[in-house]
Protein backbone atom coordinates (compact mmCIF):
# COMPACT_ATOMS: atom_id res chain seq x y z
CA UNK A 1 0.00 0.00 0.00
CA UNK A 2 1.26 3.10 -0.80
CA UNK A 3 1.42 5.88 1.89
CA UNK A 4 1.15 9.73 1.16
CA UNK A 5 3.28 12.28 2.50
CA UNK A 6 0.82 13.80 4.39
CA UNK A 7 0.35 10.06 6.36
CA UNK A 8 4.05 9.84 6.58
CA UNK A 9 4.42 13.04 8.57
CA UNK A 10 1.14 12.15 10.68
CA UNK A 11 2.70 9.07 11.79
CA UNK A 12 5.68 10.55 12.17
CA UNK A 13 4.57 12.95 14.56
CA UNK A 14 2.71 9.80 16.65
CA UNK A 15 5.96 8.02 16.50
CA UNK A 16 7.62 10.74 17.67
CA UNK A 17 5.21 12.06 20.07
CA UNK A 18 5.71 9.19 22.90
CA UNK A 19 9.58 9.86 22.81
CA UNK A 20 9.10 13.82 23.14
CA UNK A 21 7.24 13.91 25.91
CA UNK A 22 9.02 11.19 27.88
CA UNK A 23 12.52 13.73 27.12
CA UNK A 24 10.61 16.44 28.55
CA UNK A 25 9.72 14.92 31.75
CA UNK A 26 13.03 13.42 32.35
CA UNK A 27 14.98 16.87 31.19
CA UNK A 28 12.67 19.71 30.77
CA UNK A 29 15.08 22.41 28.65
CA UNK A 30 15.94 20.12 25.52
CA UNK A 31 13.38 21.07 23.19
CA UNK A 32 12.69 18.30 20.19
CA UNK A 33 12.73 18.42 16.69
CA UNK A 34 11.83 16.31 13.53
CA UNK A 35 13.57 16.49 10.88
CA UNK A 36 12.05 15.11 7.74
CA UNK A 37 14.11 14.51 5.00
CA UNK A 38 14.15 11.90 1.67
CA UNK A 39 17.82 11.00 0.80
CA UNK A 40 16.43 10.84 -2.95
CA UNK A 41 16.23 14.56 -2.65
CA UNK A 42 19.87 14.84 -1.63
CA UNK A 43 21.80 16.71 -4.02
CA UNK A 44 24.93 15.19 -2.94
CA UNK A 45 26.28 12.57 -0.48
CA UNK A 46 26.25 13.88 3.02
CA UNK A 47 24.37 17.12 2.25
CA UNK A 48 21.30 16.60 4.16
CA UNK A 49 23.40 15.06 7.08
CA UNK A 50 25.42 18.08 7.80
CA UNK A 51 22.53 19.99 7.92
CA UNK A 52 21.15 17.99 11.16
CA UNK A 53 24.50 17.75 12.55
CA UNK A 54 24.35 21.74 12.60
CA UNK A 55 20.80 21.87 13.35
CA UNK A 56 21.97 19.45 16.78
CA UNK A 57 24.46 21.75 17.86
CA UNK A 58 21.86 23.91 18.30
CA UNK A 59 21.40 24.18 22.81
CA UNK A 60 18.07 23.06 23.78
CA UNK A 61 17.43 21.00 20.99
CA UNK A 62 17.30 17.20 20.13
CA UNK A 63 16.82 15.73 17.16
CA UNK A 64 15.45 12.68 16.00
CA UNK A 65 16.59 11.77 12.73
CA UNK A 66 13.97 9.98 10.56
CA UNK A 67 14.67 9.15 6.97
CA UNK A 68 11.89 8.28 3.92
CA UNK A 69 13.05 4.68 2.01
CA UNK A 70 10.88 3.54 -0.59
CA UNK A 71 7.39 5.12 0.68
CA UNK A 72 8.23 3.16 4.08
CA UNK A 73 9.03 4.35 7.55
CA UNK A 74 11.92 3.91 9.01
CA UNK A 75 12.68 5.45 12.81
CA UNK A 76 15.89 5.63 13.42
CA UNK A 77 15.92 8.12 16.50
CA UNK A 78 18.88 9.61 18.24
CA UNK A 79 19.07 8.51 21.91
CA UNK A 80 19.92 12.15 24.15
CA UNK A 81 22.92 12.63 24.63
CA UNK A 82 24.48 13.73 27.67
CA UNK A 83 25.47 17.08 25.97
CA UNK A 84 21.84 17.70 24.77
CA UNK A 85 20.69 16.96 28.60
CA UNK A 86 23.06 19.68 29.59
CA UNK A 87 22.59 22.45 26.93
CA UNK A 88 22.52 25.93 28.53
CA UNK A 89 18.87 27.47 28.23
CA UNK A 90 19.02 29.71 25.63
CA UNK A 91 15.67 29.08 23.42
CA UNK A 92 13.44 31.40 25.78
CA UNK A 93 13.90 34.26 22.92
CA UNK A 94 15.83 34.44 19.78
CA UNK A 95 19.00 36.81 18.71
CA UNK A 96 19.11 38.79 16.04
CA UNK A 97 21.94 40.94 14.61
CA UNK A 98 21.24 44.32 12.71
CA UNK A 99 24.45 45.43 10.56
CA UNK A 100 25.37 48.08 8.13
CA UNK A 101 25.37 46.96 4.38
CA UNK A 102 28.69 48.37 3.51
CA UNK A 103 31.44 47.36 1.76
CA UNK A 104 34.85 46.17 2.67
CA UNK A 105 36.92 45.87 4.62
CA UNK A 106 34.19 46.93 7.05
CA UNK A 107 32.39 44.16 5.92
CA UNK A 108 34.42 41.60 6.64
CA UNK A 109 34.89 42.57 10.15
CA UNK A 110 31.50 42.37 11.07
CA UNK A 111 31.34 38.77 9.31
CA UNK A 112 34.04 37.71 11.86
CA UNK A 113 31.99 39.37 14.95
CA UNK A 114 28.98 37.15 13.64
CA UNK A 115 31.32 34.44 13.35
CA UNK A 116 31.91 34.40 17.05
CA UNK A 117 28.28 35.57 17.92
CA UNK A 118 26.90 32.07 16.57
CA UNK A 119 29.68 30.27 17.57
CA UNK A 120 29.23 31.57 21.43
CA UNK A 121 24.98 30.98 20.63
CA UNK A 122 26.45 27.41 19.15
CA UNK A 123 23.21 28.48 16.52
CA UNK A 124 22.74 30.47 13.38
CA UNK A 125 21.59 33.90 14.18
CA UNK A 126 19.56 35.85 11.99
CA UNK A 127 20.99 38.37 10.52
CA UNK A 128 20.08 42.15 8.78
CA UNK A 129 21.82 44.32 6.61
CA UNK A 130 20.83 47.75 6.97
CA UNK A 131 21.24 50.08 4.36
CA UNK A 132 20.96 54.09 4.74
CA UNK A 133 17.13 53.89 3.89
CA UNK A 134 16.13 50.96 6.21
CA UNK A 135 12.68 51.05 7.09
CA UNK A 136 12.40 50.59 10.47
CA UNK A 137 8.96 49.48 11.40
CA UNK A 138 9.37 46.35 8.50
CA UNK A 139 12.55 45.76 10.58
CA UNK A 140 10.63 45.40 13.90
CA UNK A 141 7.70 43.63 12.63
CA UNK A 142 10.04 41.10 11.27
CA UNK A 143 12.10 40.79 14.69
CA UNK A 144 8.69 40.34 15.96
CA UNK A 145 8.15 37.74 13.83
CA UNK A 146 10.89 35.75 15.04
CA UNK A 147 10.35 36.47 18.47
CA UNK A 148 13.69 37.89 19.17
CA UNK A 149 14.38 38.99 22.40
CA UNK A 150 17.38 40.61 21.74
CA UNK A 151 19.19 42.85 18.86
CA UNK A 152 22.70 42.55 18.86
CA UNK A 153 23.74 46.18 16.94
CA UNK A 154 26.76 46.62 15.19
CA UNK A 155 28.27 49.85 13.95
CA UNK A 156 26.46 53.51 13.85
CA UNK A 157 23.90 52.25 11.17
CA UNK A 158 23.04 49.01 13.38
CA UNK A 159 22.70 50.97 16.42
CA UNK A 160 20.58 53.89 14.61
CA UNK A 161 18.29 50.91 13.47
CA UNK A 162 18.35 49.49 16.53
CA UNK A 163 17.14 52.82 18.50
CA UNK A 164 13.98 52.74 16.50
CA UNK A 165 12.52 49.02 17.33
CA UNK A 166 10.07 48.38 20.63
CA UNK A 167 11.21 48.73 24.03
CA UNK A 168 10.76 45.54 25.03
CA UNK A 169 13.73 44.32 22.46
CA UNK A 170 17.13 44.15 24.54
CA UNK A 171 19.72 46.26 22.63
CA UNK A 172 23.74 44.72 22.65
CA UNK A 173 25.65 47.32 20.99
CA UNK A 174 29.05 46.68 19.05
CA UNK A 175 31.38 47.92 16.24
CA UNK A 176 31.34 51.24 17.83
CA UNK A 177 33.56 53.66 19.78
CA UNK A 178 31.42 55.12 22.02
CA UNK A 179 27.50 56.13 22.36
CA UNK A 180 26.76 59.44 23.89
CA UNK A 181 26.06 59.10 27.77
CA UNK A 182 22.25 60.14 27.44
CA UNK A 183 22.00 57.47 24.73
CA UNK A 184 23.02 54.52 26.40
CA UNK A 185 19.35 54.27 27.90
CA UNK A 186 19.55 50.51 29.18
CA UNK A 187 22.32 49.37 26.27
CA UNK A 188 24.82 47.30 26.88
CA UNK A 189 27.80 49.13 24.28
CA UNK A 190 30.88 46.78 23.85
CA UNK A 191 33.26 49.59 22.49
CA UNK A 192 36.22 49.13 19.90
CA UNK A 193 37.93 51.17 21.73
CA UNK A 194 41.08 49.28 23.95
CA UNK A 195 40.69 49.19 27.83
CA UNK A 196 43.32 51.62 29.28
CA UNK A 197 44.49 49.34 31.62
CA UNK A 198 45.63 46.94 28.61
CA UNK A 199 47.27 49.98 26.97
CA UNK A 200 48.96 50.49 29.88
CA UNK A 201 50.18 47.40 30.78
CA UNK A 202 51.60 46.62 27.37
CA UNK A 203 53.36 50.21 27.82
CA UNK A 204 55.08 49.21 30.80
CA UNK A 205 55.95 45.64 29.51
CA UNK A 206 57.99 47.65 26.84
CA UNK A 207 59.18 50.75 28.75
CA UNK A 208 59.19 49.77 33.05
CA UNK A 209 60.90 52.91 33.26
CA UNK A 210 57.26 55.16 32.34
CA UNK A 211 56.31 56.81 34.95
CA UNK A 212 54.08 59.51 33.45
CA UNK A 213 51.31 59.80 30.51
CA UNK A 214 49.75 62.83 28.24
CA UNK A 215 46.43 63.02 26.64
CA UNK A 216 44.42 65.18 25.22
CA UNK A 217 40.87 64.09 24.67
CA UNK A 218 37.61 65.29 23.31
CA UNK A 219 35.24 64.97 26.61
CA UNK A 220 32.34 64.51 24.30
CA UNK A 221 33.60 61.46 22.88
CA UNK A 222 35.92 60.28 25.68
CA UNK A 223 34.88 61.34 28.86
CA UNK A 224 34.06 57.54 29.74
CA UNK A 225 37.40 56.51 28.89
CA UNK A 226 39.33 58.68 30.42
CA UNK A 227 37.51 57.99 33.64
CA UNK A 228 38.50 54.57 33.59
CA UNK A 229 42.01 55.49 32.08
CA UNK A 230 42.49 57.68 35.56
CA UNK A 231 41.76 54.38 37.45
CA UNK A 232 43.66 52.31 35.69
CA UNK A 233 46.68 54.77 35.71
CA UNK A 234 46.52 54.72 39.52
CA UNK A 235 46.76 51.16 39.74
CA UNK A 236 49.44 51.04 37.82
CA UNK A 237 51.72 53.79 39.74
CA UNK A 238 51.11 56.30 36.15
CA UNK A 239 50.45 59.70 36.46
CA UNK A 240 48.04 60.58 33.71
CA UNK A 241 47.99 63.71 32.43
CA UNK A 242 44.23 64.30 30.78
CA UNK A 243 43.92 67.65 29.16
CA UNK A 244 39.96 68.21 27.52
CA UNK A 245 40.41 69.84 24.21
CA UNK A 246 37.15 70.95 21.89
CA UNK A 247 38.00 71.76 18.93
CA UNK A 248 41.48 71.43 16.95
CA UNK A 249 43.47 74.16 17.97
CA UNK A 250 43.28 73.34 21.74
CA UNK A 251 44.67 69.90 20.73
CA UNK A 252 47.65 71.68 18.73
CA UNK A 253 48.27 73.76 21.54
CA UNK A 254 48.51 71.11 24.14
CA UNK A 255 50.59 68.69 22.54
CA UNK A 256 52.94 71.56 21.71
CA UNK A 257 53.06 71.81 25.18
CA UNK A 258 53.19 68.36 26.62
CA UNK A 259 56.07 67.76 23.99
CA UNK A 260 57.88 70.58 25.05
CA UNK A 261 57.78 69.52 28.97
CA UNK A 262 57.80 65.51 28.70
CA UNK A 263 61.00 63.86 29.80
CA UNK A 264 62.04 61.18 27.17
CA UNK A 265 63.29 58.61 29.89
CA UNK A 266 59.48 58.70 31.84
CA UNK A 267 56.74 59.99 29.85
CA UNK A 268 54.63 58.72 26.69
CA UNK A 269 51.98 59.98 24.54
CA UNK A 270 48.93 58.28 24.24
CA UNK A 271 46.55 59.06 21.28
CA UNK A 272 43.11 57.35 21.82
CA UNK A 273 40.49 57.31 18.77
CA UNK A 274 39.22 60.60 18.86
CA UNK A 275 38.30 62.67 15.70
CA UNK A 276 38.91 66.50 17.54
CA UNK A 277 42.68 65.67 18.81
CA UNK A 278 43.98 62.59 16.66
CA UNK A 279 43.21 64.70 13.59
CA UNK A 280 44.65 62.75 10.72
CA UNK A 281 45.73 65.33 8.47
CA UNK A 282 47.57 67.91 10.48
CA UNK A 283 47.70 66.73 14.51
CA UNK A 284 49.02 63.28 13.56
CA UNK A 285 52.24 63.92 11.03
CA UNK A 286 53.23 66.76 13.70
CA UNK A 287 52.89 64.08 17.10
CA UNK A 288 55.12 61.27 14.63
CA UNK A 289 57.58 63.82 13.72
CA UNK A 290 58.63 65.63 17.34
CA UNK A 291 58.30 61.90 19.07
CA UNK A 292 60.81 60.79 16.61
CA UNK A 293 62.94 64.07 16.67
CA UNK A 294 62.71 63.93 20.45
CA UNK A 295 62.55 59.57 20.88
CA UNK A 296 59.54 60.38 23.01
CA UNK A 297 57.23 57.20 23.33
CA UNK A 298 54.07 57.54 21.43
CA UNK A 299 51.41 54.87 21.62
CA UNK A 300 47.69 54.45 20.31
CA UNK A 301 44.34 52.89 20.57
CA UNK A 302 44.14 52.98 16.64
CA UNK A 303 46.07 50.12 14.93
CA UNK A 304 46.79 51.92 11.72
CA UNK A 305 49.21 54.30 13.70
CA UNK A 306 51.59 51.63 14.10
CA UNK A 307 52.20 51.31 10.21
CA UNK A 308 52.51 55.39 10.54
CA UNK A 309 55.55 55.28 13.32
CA UNK A 310 53.80 54.85 16.64
CA UNK A 311 55.34 52.14 18.90
CA UNK A 312 52.19 50.26 19.52
CA UNK A 313 48.57 49.30 19.63
CA UNK A 314 45.99 47.32 20.73
CA UNK A 315 42.78 46.05 18.09
CA UNK A 316 40.17 43.92 18.35
CA UNK A 317 40.08 40.70 18.18
CA UNK A 318 36.37 40.40 15.98
CA UNK A 319 35.31 36.75 16.74
CA UNK A 320 36.10 37.03 20.77
CA UNK A 321 33.93 39.94 19.98
CA UNK A 322 31.18 38.16 18.84
CA UNK A 323 31.47 36.18 21.70
CA UNK A 324 30.93 38.86 24.42
CA UNK A 325 28.33 40.25 21.99
CA UNK A 326 26.65 37.22 22.38
CA UNK A 327 27.05 36.41 26.08
CA UNK A 328 26.14 39.33 27.01
CA UNK A 329 22.65 38.91 25.16
CA UNK A 330 22.22 35.34 25.87
CA UNK A 331 22.87 37.11 29.42
CA UNK A 332 20.07 39.20 29.02
CA UNK A 333 17.65 36.56 27.75
CA UNK A 334 18.04 34.63 31.08
CA UNK A 335 18.04 36.96 33.76
CA UNK A 336 15.18 38.96 32.05
CA UNK A 337 17.49 42.31 32.76
CA UNK A 338 19.65 44.80 30.40
CA UNK A 339 23.07 46.13 32.15
CA UNK A 340 23.42 49.16 31.22
CA UNK A 341 27.26 50.26 30.30
CA UNK A 342 29.73 51.07 27.99
CA UNK A 343 32.74 48.55 28.05
CA UNK A 344 36.07 48.91 26.52
CA UNK A 345 37.50 46.65 24.27
CA UNK A 346 39.25 43.16 25.95
CA UNK A 347 39.56 40.87 23.14
CA UNK A 348 42.78 42.48 21.55
CA UNK A 349 45.26 41.47 19.37
CA UNK A 350 48.52 43.42 19.47
CA UNK A 351 50.59 45.70 16.89
CA UNK A 352 54.21 46.86 17.28
CA UNK A 353 56.54 48.81 15.16
CA UNK A 354 59.96 47.34 15.44
CA UNK A 355 61.73 50.29 13.73
CA UNK A 356 60.21 52.56 16.19
CA UNK A 357 60.89 50.14 18.73
CA UNK A 358 64.70 50.06 17.98
CA UNK A 359 64.76 53.66 17.43
CA UNK A 360 63.92 54.22 21.09
CA UNK A 361 66.10 51.93 22.10
CA UNK A 362 63.47 49.36 23.20
CA UNK A 363 65.00 45.85 22.81
CA UNK A 364 62.74 43.28 21.88
CA UNK A 365 63.60 39.36 21.44
CA UNK A 366 62.48 37.02 18.69
CA UNK A 367 60.26 35.27 21.28
CA UNK A 368 58.65 38.45 22.65
CA UNK A 369 58.08 39.53 19.23
CA UNK A 370 56.14 36.02 18.29
CA UNK A 371 53.56 37.72 20.97
CA UNK A 372 52.44 40.49 18.36
CA UNK A 373 49.94 39.55 15.99
CA UNK A 374 51.15 42.42 13.34
CA UNK A 375 54.60 43.23 13.31
CA UNK A 376 55.53 46.80 11.18
CA UNK A 377 57.52 47.23 9.03
CA UNK A 378 56.51 43.70 7.57
CA UNK A 379 59.67 41.23 7.77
Amino acid sequence: MKISNLAKLALLLAILAGPALAASVAYPAPKTLAVIYDVGDEPDSGVFSRIVAGIEDTPDVVVYRVALKSGLMDLAAVTPTSRSVQLAANTQGSIAVIYPDIGEPYRSIFTKIIEGIEDKAKTRVASFPIGANQNTQDLAGELRRQNVQVVIALGRNGLKAAAGLDRDIGIVAGGVLSVPEADVRGMSVFSLAPDPAMLFERLRALMPSIKRVFVAYDPRQNAWLIRLAREAARNQGIELVAQEAGDLKTAMRIYQESMASADPKKDALWLPQDSVTVEESSVLPFVLQEAWTHALVVFSSNVSHVKRGVLFSLYPNNVELGRNLASSALGQISSGRQSPAITPLKDVLMAINVRTAAHLGVSIGQRQLQAYDMVYPEP
